[in-house]
């Protein structure tokens, strides 16, 4: 049995503002890196030797992922992929959640974050938030950089990558993902075999490693988030 972790980045500057962030590359909070410190302290405390490691390309998840690295002593380096970033929020960027709830009210802004297929507006090219605007995503080809993404979109290249990258590799070993709260959303969508209701309401709590027990056939046998105290309502079996 081989061990998968997931962790969604520690507080990110505009999760505090709560702002949609999506691809913006933001750095973390202060409270951010502490939370990045105990998923570390907590991961350490399990005594499982992680031999793969990845991030999206984004800052908050490579902070994260960095931070978990000192604390276990991890001399690695890790994997940086463009397919675990954060879901692209498109013209909802930057814009402040509770502002737009109070604009277009609950409803239409909970079907914007958390349906299966349907898109906010592009973003404009030219906003200094789009990802061809950043540096970060420089070498990215620029027709896979999106303008905006459902989830599903999300859900296609994040598990896309995982199939071609990471699954066979948790036949013989251990693997710990550093990503976003869609991406990682999405990837239990694929190992819980979750349907689209279900995704909708799964909420990732920031800076909480979930731990993942697989067994060779690729099925689940348990999992658990180690920071029992900020455990969000996933499906756990």
């Amino acid at each position: 049995m081989n061990h998968l972790i997931l962790i969604r980045h520690g507080q990110s500057k505009w999760n505090l503002e709560k702002k949609f962030t999506g691809w913006v590359d933001v750095d973390l909070t202060d409270q951010g890196k502490i939370e990045a410190e105990k998923a570390g302290n907590l991961i350490k405390e399990k005594k499982i030797v992680i031999n793969y490691f990845y991030s999206s390309l984004q800052l908050r998840a490579n902070k994260t992922l960095e931070i978990i690295q000192s604390i276990l002593n991890e001399k690695k380096g890790f994997t940086k992929a463009w397919q675990l970033n954060e879901r692209h929020y498109g013209a909802l960027t930057g814009l402040n959640k509770v502002e737009m709830i109070r604009k277009l009210g609950e409803k239409k802004v909970h079907e914007f974050r958390r349906s299966w297929n349907i898109r906010p507006e592009p973003l404009n090219k030219e906003s200094p938030y789009h990802p061809k605007n950043i540096e970060t995503y420089n070498n990215i080809p620029k027709e896979k950089i999106p303008d905006t993404e459902s989830l599903k979109d999300t859900y296609e290249r994040v598990i896309s990558f995982y199939k071609q990258e990471i699954r066979d590799k948790l036949n013989k070993n251990n693997v710990l993902i550093s990503a976003h709260g869609n991406s990682i959303r999405a990837l239990c969508k694929y190992l819980f075999k979750l349907d689209e209701i279900q995704i909708s309401s799964l909420e990732i709590p920031t800076g909480n490693p979930l731990l993942i027990n697989i067994e060779n056939d690729h099925k689940i046998f348990k999992s658990e988030y180690l920071d029992k105290s900020r455990a969000k309502d996933l499906l756990i079996f």
